[in-house]
C-alpha cells in the first residue's frame, strides 16, 4: 500500500468522524495586510479610489495533503457617496486535505464612514456573503475497499449521504478607527470584527448540525515615516524611488472555536522594495508557531496608480508541524487612488452634525 493511498485511507476516516462532532476554522493568510476585507469589512472604502488584490496561498507544500487557498477582493472608496465609505466584493476559496471538501464564498461588502475630529475617522461594515461547500465522496477509499493481497480491489460498504454539497447565508461585521494627520509622521488604524455572525449549519449529515463557529479579530497597525526622502529631481524616471523609508509594525489576533492565534511583525518601504517579518503563534501548549519572511515591488503606472507583488514564505520553528514544510504565499495589488465613480466632490458630511471635516486618507503602503 503507498503513502497515497494511506493519507487517503487517513483522511476519509477523519472526515467521518469530524462530520458528526468537529467544526471547521477558516484560512489564514500571513500576508493580512494585504486581504483586509477577508478579515474587517470595515476596511472597504478606508481608502479613496479602487483597490482589486489577489493572494494566493499553498500552506504545508511538502505534504500529499496540502492546503490551497486563493482570496480576490475590490474594494471602491468614493468620498462623492452618502456615507462616504465603500462598496466591495470578496471571493474566497480553498480546498481541504486531497481535494476532498471544496469551500467557495463570495460576499459584497459595504461601509459607513464618520468623521471624529480633523484627524481621526471611524468606520463600519458589513459583510453579506453566501458559502458553497462540496463533498467528493468518489475520491475516498475506506478501509473495506482493500485487500491484503491485491490491495483496492472491493467495493465499499459505506453509504454515501444524500448531501453533497452546502450552500449557506454569512454575516460579518466590523469597525476601526483610523488616525491620519498630513504634518505627523505616524498614521494608524485598530479595528474589531466578528464574522459568522449568525453560525450558518455546514453539516452534510443530516442527523447531525456543525454550526460554522464565530471568528473574532482583533487588528492594529501604524505607517511610520522616517525622513523626508529626496527632491523630486532625484531620479524622476523611477516614481517612489525617492519616497522617505515607511516601517509598518502591526498585530493581528483571532479567536474561533476555542483556537487563538497571534501574528505580530513588521514591513518596511524603501526605493519601491517590501521587506518584512512577522511572528506567527497558535497561543497554547506545545504550541505550533511560525516565521514569514516577505519580499516585494511596488511599481507606478502613473502617480496615483501602481502594482504591487508580494512574496512570503513561512518557516515552522516550533511544534509538531516542523516536519510538514513551509508554505507559500503570493500577492498582486492594483491601486487606482483617484478613480471616483460616482462624481466629484470633498466627501459626504451627514446633515445631523454642524462640524465639516476634510476627508482623510492614510499614507499609502
Amino acid at each position: 500500500m503507498n503513502k497515497y493511498a494511506i493519507s487517503r485511507i487517513i483522511w476519509g476516516l477523519s472526515l467521518m468522524l469530524a462530520a458528526s462532532s468537529a467544526h471547521s476554522q477558516d484560512p489564514n493568510f500571513s500576508q493580512f495586510f494585504n486581504t483586509p476585507i477577508y478579515y474587517n469589512p470595515a476596511f472597504t472604502g478606508l481608502n479613496s479610489g479602487l483597490r482589486a488584490r489577489f493572494t494566493y496561498r499553498d500552506q504545508w507544500a511538502s505534504l500529499p495533503v496540502d492546503f490551497r487557498s486563493y482570496n480576490f477582493s475590490a474594494d471602491l472608496g468614493d468620498r462623492s457617496l452618502p456615507g462616504s465609505g465603500g462598496l466591495g466584493l470578496t471571493v474566497n476559496s480553498d480546498n481541504e486535505g486531497l481535494g476532498f471538501i471544496n469551500n467557495l464564498s463570495i460576499g459584497l461588502t459595504v461601509s459607513v464612514r464618520i468623521p471624529l475630529s480633523n484627524s481621526l475617522i471611524s468606520q463600519f461594515g458589513i459583510k453579506a456573503a453566501f458559502i458553497q461547500r462540496s463533498l467528493n465522496w468518489n475520491d475516498f477509499v475506506f478501509t473495506d475497499q482493500f485487500s491484503e493481497k491485491y490491495g483496492n480491489i472491493n467495493p465499499s460498504s459505506f453509504q454515501q449521504p444524500d448531501i453533497s454539497n452546502r450552500t449557506l447565508p454569512d454575516f460579518g461585521a466590523g469597525g476601526l478607527l483610523q488616525y491620519s494627520n498630513e504634518t505627523s509622521s505616524v498614521n494608524g488604524t485598530i479595528g474589531f470584527a466578528i464574522d459568522h455572525l449568525f453560525q450558518p449549519d455546514e453539516s452534510f449529515l443530516g442527523t447531525d448540525k456543525s454550526p460554522l463557529p464565530r471568528k473574532m479579530v482583533i487588528h492594529t497597525d501604524f505607517i511610520i515615516t522616517t525622513g523626508s526622502g529626496y527632491s523630486t529631481n532625484y531620479n524622476t524616471t523611477i516614481r517612489g524611488v525617492g519616497d522617505p523609508l515607511k516601517l509598518n509594525p502591526g498585530l493581528i489576533y483571532q479567536n474561533q472555536n476555542g483556537l487563538n492565534s497571534l501574528q505580530i511583525g513588521m514591513n518596511l518601504l524603501k526605493f519601491n522594495v517590501y521587506l518584512g517579518a512577522w511572528y506567527k503563534n497558535s497561543m497554547k501548549p506545545n504550541a505550533a508557531s511560525a516565521l514569514a519572511l516577505l519580499a516585494g515591488y511596488r511599481y507606478f503606472f502613473a502617480e496615483d496608480m501602481s502594482i504591487k507583488f508580494m512574496y512570503s514564505y513561512d518557516m515552522q520553528i516550533a511544534g509538531p508541524l516542523q516536519g510538514a514544510g513551509g508554505s507559500h504565499e503570493v500577492s498582486l495589488i492594483l491601486e487606482f487612488g483617484k478613480l471616483q465613480i460616482f462624481g466629484k466632490g470633498g466627501g459626504y458630511t451627514p446633515k445631523t452634525s454642524s462640524k465639516k471635516y476634510s476627508p482623510i486618507e492614510c499614507s499609502s503602503f
